[in-house]
């Protein structure tokens, strides 16, 4: 049920996307999608709208946090706890490191080949708050992504009895499926991800270090992309 209103609905709706765009006649890299695109036309109700998007995001997170706790876990069992803060925060950059940099050449290369459309990070206008929504935005994906999908679904499969591993793959590929819109180059880098933080998760029982790693992949993404793409004409 919790997939269903999250994010394994998204992942449908996702995929639906990417058959679309196959079934166009134009080839997927010369098709443009945008991760963070106006929701109004009048400046206000399109600040409105982006926070709302925000809102449903860590709603969604704190849904997944709140099950946790009502099946009997403490939040400091999975991780969210102020305990590490500083191992935490360096366990954030070395994993934002460890996935953003390959998966920048991973999405060069799918484009490159025609695997993924060409992404932008974001088309919003360049308004006054275009930079604090942005990093809202990536703060906001990577609290709900991590929670439901790392700490509240590894949990309840782990639960059910589910090997480590079963359940591992399960939870990536259902990351990489609501990424599917940008292209089978996403789905592929996305599934790494999730690989990656769900055994990292396993291991070491830190939620905060996947979320802050997440959030500092998201951040450089979105805002770097909105600051340079001013002086730099040949970004997407």
């Amino acid at each position: 049920m919790v997939l269903t209103v999250t994010f394994g609905l998204s992942g449908l709706r996702s995929a639906l996307s990417l058959l679309d765009a196959l079934l166009q006649p134009v080839p997927l890299a010369e098709q443009r999608v945008a991760l963070n695109a106006p929701a109004a036309q009048a400046d206000l109700v399109d600040l409105a709208g982006q926070l709302v998007r925000v809102l449903q995001l860590v709603g969604w997170g704190a849904l997944g946090a709140y099950l946790l706790i009502r099946a009997g876990f403490a939040l400091r069992a999975v991780g969210l706890d102020a305990t590490r803060p500083g191992r935490d925060a360096l366990g954030s950059a070395g994993l934002a490191a460890l996935i953003g940099i390959p998966g920048l050449g991973l999405y060069l290369t799918a484009q490159a080949f025609g695997f993924s459309l060409t992404v932008a990070p974001s088309t919003l206008d360049d308004t006054w708050w275009r930079l604090p929504v942005l990093v809202a935005s990536a703060a906001a994906n990577s609290w709900a992504e991590e929670v439901v999908m790392v700490a509240y679904l590894l949990t309840q499969l782990r639960r059910l009895g589910w090997s480590e591993n079963r359940s591992l793959l399960v939870q990536a590929v259902v990351r990489g499926s609501y990424h599917l819109y940008q292209g089978p180059g996403a789905f592929v880098g996305n599934l790494v991800m999730g690989l990656v933080f769900g055994r990292v998760w396993q291991r070491t029982n830190r939620l905060w270090a996947l979320i802050g790693a997440h959030a500092l992949i998201d951040v450089v993404a979105f805002a770097g992309y909105a600051l340079l793409r001013p002086v730099a004409p040949w970004l997407p």
